[in-house]
């Protein structure tokens, strides 16, 4: 039997002592996490209803988790940039963000490769349907009306909300479907999100916006759109006066989710008191009145039930987007 020379021994020991140092280190990081801030990555752009719930619910996980939560805005590529920075963070239970309903429809349209699979689901926080909203001074006052000026002129009406094969945009897609007209009768604009898409229906670049209720609510208060109508099987409780799709005879209803994910591959020592503090914040008195304040339909699950909804979810826009043809 060959003996290795003493330098060849000395590498081998300084290697061995070398990880078993960083296994310790690793096991002390995960015993006092946390030690520092987290990072909370919002793939949409500041104020829609992603940002707006991400936001208030960084706000009761630093209460929770003992540590500052910063909302870092990563924007573009309708949705991928964002979703793509989240997936990508070192999964040490520092970098958290806003996993939404895109996740299950971004790579059915060829844009990525990203799943729900590539991330550590956490919480369900609220799950809103869409809306049909346009300026105050628009000549219609009903979804009918609406309807038949889309029917006399196909093509001139222009509709917004996110980006192309995004959540509105299968919204709009579908309630087309529904009512027996084309993708072509009331065209798509792309946008940033939600907040963009009503800037550009008040400045008159677009007459329809498909986003949700508690998006479109601050320009409602303040006198500059109305909404004809609710993408859902019931009633808003909070906007009771606003009919559904189903009662104005289009069969069509869909909504947008937002959740909380951390990268894939935490550490089971971290996700423990990570899931104990997105539970607890989840549950938070404060923060579910500012989910009900802000009309959010609030949809709570955790871990598991997440990841099995996602893929419910994945699998149902999935084969929405291909009826629709908006899917390779």
């Amino acid at each position: 039997m060959s003996i290795l020379p003493r330098n060849q021994l000395k590498l081998i020991l300084l290697f061995l002592v070398g990880c078993f140092l960083a296994a310790c280190q690793t096991g002390d990081a995960s015993k006092n996490y946390p030690t520092k801030p987290l990072t909370y990555l919002v793939p949409w752009s500041p104020g829609g209803m992603t940002d707006g719930t991400s936001r208030f619910m960084a706000t009761v996980l630093q209460e929770a988790i003992g540590k500052p939560v910063n909302v870092i805005n990563r924007t573009g590529g309708g949705g991928v940039v964002g979703h793509l920075a989240l997936s990508q963070a070192r999964p040490d239970g520092y970098t958290v963000g806003a996993v939404t309903v895109e996740i299950t429809m971004l790579r059915h349209m060829g844009l990525t490769d990203l799943s729900y699979q590539d991330y550590t689901p956490l919480a369900l926080l609220i799950n809103n349907p869409a809306a049909v909203t346009v300026r105050t001074d628009a000549p219609w006052n009903s979804l009918e009306e609406l309807l038949e000026s889309i029917r006399q002129n196909p093509g001139m009406h222009q509709a917004s909300g996110t980006a192309r094969g995004g959540i509105w945009d299968l919204a709009r897609l579908g309630f087309l479907q529904a009512a027996n007209l084309t993708d072509s009768d009331m065209p798509w604009v792309p946008s940033q999100g939600a907040a963009p898409a009503l800037q550009e229906l008040i400045a008159g670049g677009v007459d329809v916006v498909t986003a949700s209720l508690p998006e479109v609510d601050g320009l409602r208060q303040a006198g500059q759109v109305k909404t004809l109508a609710i993408m859902a099987d019931q009633r808003s409780t909070k906007y009771p006066n606003v009919p559904t799709l189903k009662e104005l005879g289009v069969d069509w209803s869909i909504g947008g989710w937002v959740s909380i994910c951390a990268p894939r591959g935490v550490p089971d020592a971290v996700l423990v008191k990570l899931q104990s503090a997105v539970e607890t914040a989840a549950n938070n008195e404060s923060f579910i009145e500012a989910l009900q304040n802000a009309g959010s339909t609030r949809q709570v699950l955790f871990a598991s039930e997440l990841e099995e909804f996602m893929a419910r979810q994945d699998e149902v826009n999935g084969k929405l987007m291909k009826e629709a043809g908006i899917a390779q």
